[in-house]
């Protein structure tokens, strides 16, 4: 954000829905800096103190007050020497705060694109962002802050020469995402997929979709419902919302699509680290110009990727970029947000997919089918070569877990994995699964998982779990300081 006074910031509280105090000097300058860990403080910064599961904001606040913050919001008064903002809950007081600095963002013309989906939203926030920086200044979330703390911090980033901000927006219950899109009132939305991630919390795909289509219901008539053709529970949302419509879509044999833009990839081909080249077709049905297509290729791993740059493409397309500086925008970019497909090759030749950040059934199948691609072209050049996954939990699965922990054994062992490590509360099933298809499977601890393989020239190996495993530990030890990229 600009800096502002701290009574200009009790106000913007305040005209965000919560009461707000100021105590100090009201013209103390504060920011550009939000922030919520005291050891990341900046010069003018304000610290918000957050009470947390083993830490307390509050014992923090002198220690920010030190290292140059020039307020603190708190819940009640901290004695230290440093301008506060009192509010009955510091948390709902940076969510009011970002409810008003992005309400006066948008008045002043900034356009937002909201991301959700069950699986690849990071991705395609991460492609979206570099294509619309394109086009202008732009903020987008690290990683995958997608929660009711890390959207109204990635909100308070923007300043006045932002043009553009994408917001990835996850969902754990029914209202998750209304309450995001208060905060963040999108100029278009996008939903990819509806899967089976969190399904333990949702109990059906019903239930997901109706949860993921609030993003959709957020929009004004002006704006843009961007949504996957292929899948039918998105495809159905357009009754959900008055806005513009907008699709995408990889299906070769499918038919017309009704919506005011359509978005088509085709002409697939990978290359030997199954990244992706193909046309990117854009058409708007009833306009009397023709087509427009453009060739892309990809710099990410995985044709599930494909799907998410198609969804950005056509993201951007819908807030006005030419179809040429998406395709080359694209075409550039690059994986930004850690442990996500991330491809380490090592001096001896093999190579570590650290796709560690997290998992679900879906984004476990796409991973593993992108390294068994791989592994298949590199037995073409060298017949010894391995592919091989250590597999940990997918969480939040409910009374479904084991049977999808066994169905993901049950296709990497079908995709030719040569060996499979299991790890975690559902190792077994993961291993039955990949027994009961005929594939070498066994379970260790994650601490052991590394040394007990023996990676040799032209392997590969894929790490993936959900993020409480924190399998990127594995993936380190892994690569072992031998990375050559």
């Amino acid at each position: 954000m600009r800096t502002r006074s701290l009574q200009q910031i009790a106000e913007l509280v305040e005209a965000g829905g919560q009461p707000c105090q100021a105590v100090g000097d009201p013209g103390t300058p504060i920011g550009p800096d939000v922030l919520i860990d005291s050891r990341e403080t900046t010069d003018g910064a304000l610290f918000v103190a957050l009470p947390g599961e083993r830490v307390d904001g509050h014992d923090y606040v002198a220690a920010a007050a030190e290292l140059g913050a020039h307020a603190a919001m708190v819940t009640h008064r901290v004695d230290a020497p440093i301008a506060q903002l009192i509010c009955p809950d510091a948390q709902q007081g940076l969510t009011a705060l970002a409810r008003s600095l992005h309400a006066r963002a948008r008045a002043d013309g900034l356009q937002t694109v909201a991301i959700t989906g069950s699986a690849g939203k990071t991705s395609t926030k991460d492609l979206l962002a570099q294509i619309l920086a394109a086009a202008g200044p732009t903020v987008s979330p690290e990683g995958s802050h997608n929660n009711e703390l890390g959207t109204p911090l990635t909100v308070c980033q923007v300043d006045p020469t932002t043009r553009y901000l994408v917001s990835e927006m996850g969902a754990r219950a029914i209202g998750d995402i209304a309450y995001l899109t208060s905060i963040v009132h999108p100029t278009a939305s996008v939903v990819l997929n509806i899967g089976t991630a969190h399904i333990g919390e949702f109990g059906s795909q019903d239930n997901i979709a109706k949860a993921k289509g609030e993003i959709v219901e957020a929009l004004d008539a002006d704006g843009w419902a961007i949504l996957n053709a292929d899948d039918p529970r998105v495809d159905a949302m357009v009754s959900r919302t008055r806005a513009h419509i907008a699709k995408f879509s990889l299906a070769a044999d499918a038919g017309p699509i009704d919506a005011e833009l359509v978005v088509r990839a085709r002409n697939l081909t990978a290359d030997d680290l199954d990244r992706y080249s193909f046309t990117l077709d854009c058409s708007r049905p009833g306009a009397r110009q023709a087509g427009e297509s453009a060739k892309v290729r990809l710099r990410v791993l995985g044709e599930h990727q494909v799907s998410d740059a198609v969804a950005s493409a056509t993201a951007a397309l819908a807030l006005g970029l030419d179809l040429e500086t998406v395709a080359t925008a694209l075409s550039e970019a690059g994986a930004r947000s850690r442990w996500r497909m991330e491809l380490h090759e090592l001096a001896n030749g093999a190579a570590v997919i650290n796709d560690a950040y997290n998992a679900n059934p879906e984004s476990m199948a796409a991973a593993l089918r992108t390294v068994a691609a791989i592994g298949v072209r590199r037995r073409q050049r060298n017949p010894g070569a391995r592919t091989m996954a250590v597999l940990g939990d997918m969480l939040e699965l409910g009374e479904v877990s084991g049977k999808l922990h066994f169905e993901v054994g049950e296709l990497a062992a079908r995709l030719g994995y040569t060996e499979i490590v299991a790890v975690g509360a559902f190792a077994e099933d993961l291993a039955q699964g990949a027994r009961s298809a005929g594939g070498s499977s066994r379970v260790a601890e994650a601490r052991d998982a590394a040394d007990s393989l023996n990676l040799q020239s032209s392997d590969v190996v894929l790490v993936k779990a959900s993020r409480g495993l924190r399998l990127e530990k594995v993936a380190e030890q892994l690569i072992g300081g031998e990375d050559i990229r």
